[in-house]
């Protein structure tokens, strides 16, 4: 084979010479083992070589005479070495590929194989509190940059050998490291198999985040059947469900699968208060994301369409306001609609130190002077500002509630309520009709099932009643797991 690791020295270290020319952080290290000439090769950065001198470098030319005959390599890897992960591999597109992850790897004359260590030393970010999804009462701690110790975080969690790690690998140049996450017996094995397949299918030259492979396991729709978290709460709450966790290299976040869209109403924290007070702020978040989707289209529909079912008081008021603006009432929300993510995005995407300036810059524009210079009316400012605040309720959904606001403001602005409607109706068939790994997305809502909406969606039952039953997504009311692909 042409990539198959020589017997002769030399070749393997020109081959890997060759592959690594010009870069000042490949590292070989000539010596003798026994008094067979060897070289060791690391990528400097990406190992600690405290351990590499330690555990590998100083067994190794301590080594007495290694035997002629026989599996040398095998000698060296049982009486001589001290390094805990170890490993051999025959072929050399495989070793650079191990290299460029923290491995070292050894070559011995004389052996068509070579020996791979786990000495990876590179720096990485410790856990801390993710920004994106603050609790109050829950861990503080958040998944990091490196995938081994969120598995670690996983792990400490749930200590239980059912808890199972498949390694994969995503991106033909970038070789990712992946980790797959379920629960052996608990998740079912036709949704563990779609993943594994989906994500073998991938074709992606490089993998650098999670979202890269959000597309290759989510539905086509309004809402994604595929979620991400921070924390490592939160996958252990869904993977006890039957949920299957994927873990990549380089980003702080774990896509889930299958996620309903209920789930995207409830917190760690909704399991860490009295029921009562759970199924309240629940019932918030649900009205404000109506309020987010619905309530511009709703307002430019009535006032540009249907002023006859204000209050008198209210349309004569808003009709003196309008009549002061430059703009009829759609071109006017727009522009705010407008204003307003562009400023999101710039607070969003400014230097920490220019984050205030931003908003205050914000809340002059769009606020005080715009009203003053009769520009927009008030009424308007207040829509879109309520809008704006209620979609913050559902973090989870803040990307595409602004699609949707923008879409039923345009029907609402050129159909009136008929339009707002129409799009109402086609989002609910959308929804219903959407399945994520063969669980409906709307269920248990839609196939209704009794139980688990009272239990856990409609309101949140206490511990005594939820851990009664085991809660697995597979069982849910029209679920039927499928292993076919998408066409």
């Amino acid at each position: 084979m042409e990539n198959a690791v020589s017997p002769k020295l030399a070749e393997n270290k020109a081959y890997f010479a060759r592959a690594f020319a010009h870069a000042m952080d490949f590292m070989l290290r000539d010596l003798e083992v026994g008094g067979v000439p060897a070289a060791l090769m690391a990528l400097d950065g990406l190992v600690s070589k405290q351990v590499i001198t330690l555990s590998i470098l100083e067994p190794l030319v301590r080594a007495k005479r290694l035997p002629r005959q026989g599996d040398v390599l095998g000698y060296v890897e049982r009486e001589v070495l001290y390094a805990m992960e170890q490993r051999r591999e025959t072929d050399r597109e495989t070793l650079l590929t191990l290299l460029m992850s923290g491995f070292a790897v050894l070559c011995l004359e004389g052996c068509p194989e070579a020996l791979v260590f786990g000495v990876q030393g590179f720096e990485s970010r410790g856990p801390e509190e993710p920004q994106n999804e603050v609790m109050q009462r829950g861990a503080k701690d958040g998944f990091t940059e490196s995938y081994q110790n969120n598995m670690a975080m996983i792990r400490r969690r749930m200590k239980t050998p059912a808890l199972k790690f498949e390694p994969l690998e995503a991106g033909d140049s970038s070789h990712t490291p992946l980790a797959l996450c379920y629960l052996e017996g608990t998740a079912s094995r036709e949704i563990v198999e779609t993943v594994r397949r989906r994500l073998a299918d991938a074709r992606l030259d490089t993998a650098l985040g999670a979202g890269y492979l959000s597309g290759f396991l989510d539905r086509r729709g309004a809402f994604s059947g595929v979620g991400q978290t921070e924390r490592p709460d939160v996958v252990c709450g869904k993977i006890a469900e039957g949920r299957v966790a994927v873990l990549v290299e380089g980003t702080p976040s774990v896509l889930l699968v299958p996620f309903l869209f209920v789930e995207n109403f409830q917190t760690m924290d909704d399991y860490l208060t009295r029921p009562f007070y759970a199924g309240f702020i629940r019932w918030l978040k649900y009205l404000a994301f109506f309020v987010s989707a619905f309530l511009p289209g709703l307002y430019v529909a009535i006032a540009a369409h249907h002023p006859e079912v204000l209050p008198e008081t209210l349309m004569l008021k808003i009709a003196q306001e309008e009549a002061q603006t430059p703009f009829p009432v759609l071109p006017e929300t727009l522009l705010l609609f407008f204003l307003y993510e562009v400023l999101r995005e710039a607070g969003l995407r400014a230097p920490k130190s220019l984050g205030s300036i931003v908003s205050i810059v914000g809340g002059l524009v769009i606020g005080e002077t715009a009203v003053s210079a009769g520009l927009v009316s008030p009424i308007s400012l207040l829509a879109v500002a309520l809008t704006a605040v209620a979609g913050y309720t559902v973090p989870r959904l803040y990307e595409p509630l602004a699609v949707l606001r923008l879409s039923f403001l345009l029907l609402g602005g050129l159909l009136g309520v008929w339009g707002v409607a129409v799009g109402f109706t086609a989002l609910l068939f959308d929804l219903c009709a959407g399945t994520a790994f063969g669980v409906p997305l709307l269920s248990p809502v839609s196939p209704f099932g009794r139980r688990p909406v009272l239990r856990d969606v409609a309101a949140r039952e206490s511990w005594k009643k939820l851990s009664r039953r085991r809660a697995r997504v597979q069982d849910l009311p029209g679920a039927a797991p499928q292993t076919q692909e998408r066409k």
